[in-house]
């Protein structure tokens, strides 16, 4: 149910998976980009000393995210030097509401990036909240410790997901998923070829951007 919706709405944003057209990837300026990965409140997956950021805004019931998910871990292993920040932005109702604050949550037990990639990697449609107690009990999540934590940490929670949502909002972003590849901002789904294009890209223009710093 919630994936038949899940795929309208994403498809949205989706229509170029396989042919990386010109027109579906939108340069931001430096200062945006620079915004948007400041002062992350999760950690990130890949590498600590990593010279391209890859921001994603996702939900966890959008099956382009799920459809992403492994090419993304296929990026990670096969660049070092490239780390993920995921950004929650759920949009598909109260379980990706729940399944959004849920994984927050799990950060104050260490487990964001194993909470993450539970419900980004589950076959089936998170239509119940039990399900997402299920995924993460799996993984050992404390799930008593996870419901203190929703509560005693609402306030901060609230706040990482009013950021998110007004970045996607201020990037004109109409769905899930979203990707921020250092300046190149891309509005669909991505497969790995599609994101070493993108992350090469990247680091060009980090180049060109050096070499057009005023001295100092």
């Amino acid at each position: 149910m919630v994936n038949r919706v899940a795929a309208v709405l994403c498809s949205l944003t989706s229509f170029a998976t396989y042919s990386l057209q010109a027109q579906v990837v939108h340069w931001v300026p430096q200062q945006v980009e620079a915004a948007i990965v400041a002062r992350s409140e999760t950690p990130a997956a890949g590498g600590s000393e990593a010279d391209v950021t890859i921001v994603e805004f996702l939900d966890y019931n959008c099956p382009f995210c799920k459809k992403t998910a492994p090419e993304l871990q296929k990026l990670l292993k096969a660049d070092r030097r490239v780390r993920i920040l995921y950004k929650e932005w759920p949009i598909f109702g109260d379980v990706s509401d729940y399944a959004a604050r849920s994984v927050l949550s799990a950060n104050w037990q260490g487990k964001f990036l194993a909470a993450h990639n539970a419900l980004i990697g589950a076959q089936d449609d998170l239509d119940a909240k039990s399900q997402v107690d299920s995924l993460l009990k799996d993984i050992g999540v404390d799930l008593k410790r996870l419901a203190d934590d929703r509560i005693k940490h609402a306030a901060e929670i609230d706040a990482v997901l009013d950021r998110n949502a007004a970045e996607a909002k201020g990037l004109a972003l109409r769905g899930t998923p979203g990707f921020l590849i250092g300046r190149q901002f891309v509005p669909t789904a991505l497969t790995l070829p599609q994101l070493l294009q993108l992350t090469t890209s990247a680091r060009m223009s980090q180049q060109d951007d050096g070499k057009a710093a005023p001295a100092r």
